[in-house]
């Protein structure tokens, strides 16, 4: 590991995850790397794990509120929620076992905008921050760190905190340095500067981490991979519902309200949004570039394609296919792929500034256009909204991207009142599901339900839905603004919970 720490202060601090985590304290608030499965410690919280299960057993307490950038994996999440070790976690989280613990009210979920839990740690909202654990690819000397295969929150982790330990992680290329560029210009209101990139690819910052060499209590060596994400090939109803977005961006081009080589494009995770990538690498549209967080399989094919000129991010989230391809081909990446911090990747600021054409998920929609991102029958969180408010509410498009149908059609996606809402009809512009694609700018209430009906709801639930509509229009003659049936709106979600349909 010589190459990979030349900073003499810092390397006289190696050590081992079970020595290092010993300066973690009941009731700290430990902040750690890590972003969709890419650059997480691996070492320090499973070490953290064993502190907590051997402090249990003797009757002591030790446990701490968690924070990350986003969501880590089964070996950093996963381990410390086995241990019962975590108090409160942010402000995003996707693992099973944590997520279990959160929807049985053992541990409190604070599910922030990604774009505000740097900030809002620094204005102090959420408390001290006592130790940060840090995955980098190298320590240089002066306390310079080569970030690894994300960035996240860990400028303002490494800046907050009080103690700092570091893991080195041998797997993660050393030619990562240079995919980087870190903004050491935000400050506190009311000293706040605008944010001067115009480009998506503009550097603004410098490729390196800081940290002050003081503060690091412990350096720990790994060498374990990302918790790569498995790379399912897109089914008919996902390619569906990207050939829907692919004729909607043609019309819209048609109509002149964007270039023929678009805007940028932000994308979230999973299945459909890899259809729609797919989509464009097989459309006309060329020269395109992202600003986005998450780097995925389907842009890397879209930068292996020449379709795609380059994409900022703040992670990357490959399946192992896509790592190795990635790895294999790494300097001819250099200068194409750009990972920020995440308060610049998903900065509304930028994203307005940029027009980004912002691609999301949904759990479910209502007829006016209100979509729930994070809540299953209204109560159990799912994982979390992310980092769609950011770019849906700022965007100069946003799409919202769903099957109509889950559970094999026992759910449907367009329902008459959202169980929970985390985007207001006022920030949703489109709404898209396998049966066609409801362009809601500029519509009143009214339309709105007729369009997303007509065009997004399954037809098993169409008849119902206007059933509904019709009803309400005509029972509350002097309330026809947004007109519904109180005593029914959230029926359906009950009717699902005695009877397992909708």
């Amino acid at each position: 590991m010589t190459h990979r720490i030349s900073c003499p202060v810092l390397s006289s601090r190696i050590t081992s995850a079970a020595e290092a985590v010993t300066v973690i304290r009941h009731g700290d608030n430990v902040g750690i790397s890590g972003f969709t499965g890419a650059g997480y410690p691996k070492a320090v919280p499973t070490a953290l794990h064993d502190r907590m299960v051997a402090a249990h057993a003797i009757g002591e307490e030790l446990s701490v509120g968690l924070w990350s950038g986003a969501s880590t994996a089964p070996d950093a999440d996963g381990v410390l929620a086995e241990a019962q070790g975590v108090a409160t976690r942010l402000p995003y989280n996707s693992d099973p076992t944590m997520r279990k613990l959160i929807n049985l009210g053992q541990v409190d979920y604070i599910d922030a905008h990604l774009s505000h839990s740097a900030q809002h740690m620094w204005f102090g909202f959420y408390g001290n921050l006592d130790v940060a654990v840090v995955e980098v690819t190298a320590i240089l000397p002066g306390g310079l760190l080569v970030p690894s295969s994300s960035v996240g929150n860990n400028k303002t982790w490494l800046e907050q905190a009080d103690r700092i330990i570091l893991e080195v992680n041998s797997w993660q290329p050393r030619e990562l340095e240079g995919f980087h560029d870190i903004y050491y210009g935000a400050a506190l209101p009311p000293h706040r500067r605008p944010i001067e990139l115009t480009e998506p690819m503009q550097r603004i910052g410098e490729p390196y981490l800081r940290v002050d060499p003081e503060k690091v209590v412990a350096v720990v060596e790994t060498d374990l991979a990302d918790r790569n994400s498995p790379f399912t090939p897109p089914g008919q109803t996902s390619n569906a519902i990207a050939a829907h977005v692919i004729d909607f961006l043609r019309h819209e081009v048609a109509a002149g309200r964007m270039p023929a080589d678009l805007l940028p494009i932000q994308s979230g995770v999973g299945n459909v949004a890899n259809a729609v990538l797919a989509g464009l690498d097989g459309s006309e549209f060329t020269d395109l570039v992202a600003f986005t967080e998450v780097l995925q399989d389907g842009m890397l094919d879209l930068l292996d394609s020449g379709t795609m000129r380059a994409a900022s991010a703040t992670s990357f989230g490959l399946s192992s296919l896509g790592v190795q391809r990635f790895m294999d081909n790494i300097n001819a990446y250099k200068g194409r792929i750009l990972l920020r911090s995440e308060e610049i990747s998903n900065h509304p600021e930028l994203v307005r500034r940029l027009g980004v054409i912002a691609m999301n998920g949904l759990l479910e929609a209502d007829i006016y256009g209100n979509v729930n991102s994070t809540h299953v029958m209204g109560s159990a969180i799912m994982n979390g909204i992310g980092g769609s408010g950011d770019f849906a509410r700022n965007a100069f498009l946003n799409f919202f991207l769903t099957p109509s149908t889950a559970k094999d059609g026992a759910i449907s996606a367009i329902v008459p009142m959202v169980s929970h809402v985390d985007h207001t009809e006022h920030d949703v512009h489109v709404i898209v599901t396998e049966h066609g694609i409801a362009d809601l700018r500029g519509l009143a209430p009214r339309a709105r339900a007729e369009r997303i009906i007509q065009r997004c709801a399954d037809p098993a639930f169409r008849p119902a839905l206007l059933d509904y509509t019709a009803r309400a229009w005509a029972q509350r003659p002097t309330a026809r603004h947004t007109p519904h049936l109180l005593d029914e709106a959230l029926s359906w979600h009950q009717r699902y919970l005695e009877t397992g349909s909708m």
